[in-house]
């Protein structure tokens, strides 16, 4: 008899406590939503480009261009990378509304093999800030693709 109403007691437990996983994963859907659209003031035409067979000593630009979908003014206040081997340009002037531009991405292109790394846009109209990346591999010396 114990033995059942263990088994019923802790039944009914493990069923609430997945009613209560339930809500916080709605929860963190509609957080997710919202974040979401924020971040689309400023939409990019993709967050990640990937290059293979890169030429060693190359001058290599990835270019991500974006456009501003908000009602005002955005201003790109910081471009940041992952490691002193990328360096990366912003719009030095606001992006009007629906107007486009391009953030430019240069690797130095003299260490070979595979690469990934993630470079990271502040603005004024986001909270967070948006990560794109890029992706490759450079060839080693003499080899072309």
């Amino acid at each position: 008899m114990k033995t059942i109403q263990f088994t019923l007691t802790m039944l009914i437990f493990l069923t609430s406590l997945s009613f209560v996983a339930q809500e916080t994963v709605k929860e963190k859907t509609k957080t997710e939503k919202k974040a979401k659209k924020k971040k689309e003031a400023l939409t990019f035409n993709t967050y990640t480009i990937e290059r293979n067979g890169i030429p060693y000593g190359s001058d290599e630009t990835f270019s991500f261009e974006f456009k501003n979908n908000s009602k005002a003014p955005i201003i790109i206040t910081n471009v940041g990378t992952s490691c002193g081997c990328t360096t990366a340009s912003k719009p030095e002037k606001p992006i009007n509304p629906k107007e486009k531009s391009v953030i430019s991405v240069k690797y130095d292109t003299k260490r070979v093999g595979p690469f990934t790394k993630e470079i990271t846009v502040t603005n004024n109209a986001t909270e967070e800030p948006i990560k794109l990346v890029i992706k490759g591999t450079v060839n080693p010396e003499g080899v072309k693709n």
